[in-house]
């Protein structure tokens, strides 16, 4: 029974060789390397040089290679390396390289306490693990924007309770003003997210602000303290999502601290073209007197710059005055249309 598998393991033939071990590597991506730990001399295969975007022509060392490290990961990585001669057992350390303009994540396997060092020499893999560090990243984007969104519903559900009881002559007046707001706020909330393909332009630009704003106007003696007046422009499927999280993002943003938060506070938009560019300013007044923010901001700032410079190929630009809030909106007019 020479061929036969005995104990869970192939028997000794020709067919498993080294040839198959290759070809094993090669299908899952990985890349062998060793490293000398008295000379620093670091040796990898074809793949190796590959994932890491280096060329054979010079003496490759651990030194060298770590100049590819991203700069936020590079003392980590040094260290990690060098500590691994004292751990016990199998080490794994993730981390970013710099391959032109792009980032990739790779990740570093082998096995510490000089397990199996010979000739001086440590072993192990890298292995492109990119795809698994977006994918981890994405999530956790989504989450924090779920998160976001929640707590700006609960806020803006409060915002309209209040605006609603301003205006509101008797209970059953409250109630019928707050149900169309709520409703008004619903068919807003359509044009965040995505619009089954084949579908063509999502609305018009003005369309997309007037419905997303319906919600945070007053009736009676304060209606038509939002006034919208931007170029008549058709926005593709890909930026209705987009923009319409940005709108809906200021319009929070200006009900909780801005303009709308007070019954005299007005909001105009106004859009013009610039060139190709879309340009959109959005004037609060007569609200609280508003400052710059301390610090980088928080995730609705984040969520504004991501979405601008990423859907929309824009930018966005704060001007806190005496008067109110002052957001000029750039906009790629082709990726408008997309």
């Amino acid at each position: 029974m020479s061929n036969a598998v005995t104990e869970g393991r192939p028997a000794e033939n020709p067919e498993w060789g080294l040839e198959q071990l290759r070809s094993a590597i090669h299908a899952a991506g990985v890349a062998l390397w060793s490293w000398n730990v008295d000379t620093d001399r670091f040796v990898m295969d074809g793949h190796g040089f590959t994932l890491w975007n280096v060329t054979h022509d010079v003496a490759l060392t651990f030194e060298h290679l770590s100049e590819k490290i991203h700069p936020a990961d590079r003392d980590r990585v040094r260290a990690a390396f060098v500590a691994t001669r004292a751990v016990i057992g199998p080490y794994e350390i993730d981390f970013r390289i710099l391959v032109g303009s792009d980032v990739r994540w790779v990740s570093a396997r082998g096995q510490g306490s000089d397990a199996g060092i010979k000739n001086r020499a440590m072993t192990g893999i890298f292995l492109d693990v990119t795809g698994r560090k977006q994918a981890e990243e994405s999530h956790e984007l989504l989450a924090g924007e779920m998160s976001h969104r929640v707590k700006n519903l609960l806020a803006i559900a409060s915002g309209l309770t209040l605006i609603t009881s301003r205006s509101s002559a008797s209970i059953e007046d409250m109630t019928k003003q707050l149900t169309n707001r709520l409703t008004a706020l619903g068919r807003a909330h359509d044009l965040v997210r995505p619009l089954p393909s084949g579908q063509g332009d999502a609305a018009l630009l003005g369309d997309i602000f007037t419905v997303l704003l319906a919600p945070y106007d007053d009736d009676g003696a304060f209606a038509g303290r939002i006034r919208v007046a931007v170029p008549r422009l058709g926005v593709g499927e890909a930026a209705a999502t987009g923009l319409a999280l940005v709108v809906h993002e200021l319009a929070t943003n200006a009900l909780k601290y801005g303009a709308l938060s007070v019954p005299e506070g007005t909001l105009d938009v106004s859009g013009t073209m610039v060139g190709n560019d879309v340009e959109i300013r959005w004037t609060e007044r007569g609200g609280p007197e508003v400052s710059a923010p301390e610090g980088p901001g928080g995730y609705g700032s984040e969520l504004l710059r991501r979405t601008l410079a990423g859907r929309l190929g824009g930018a966005l630009e704060h001007v806190w005055s005496m008067e109110g809030l002052l957001v000029t909106l750039r906009i790629d007019g082709v990726r408008l249309s997309r």
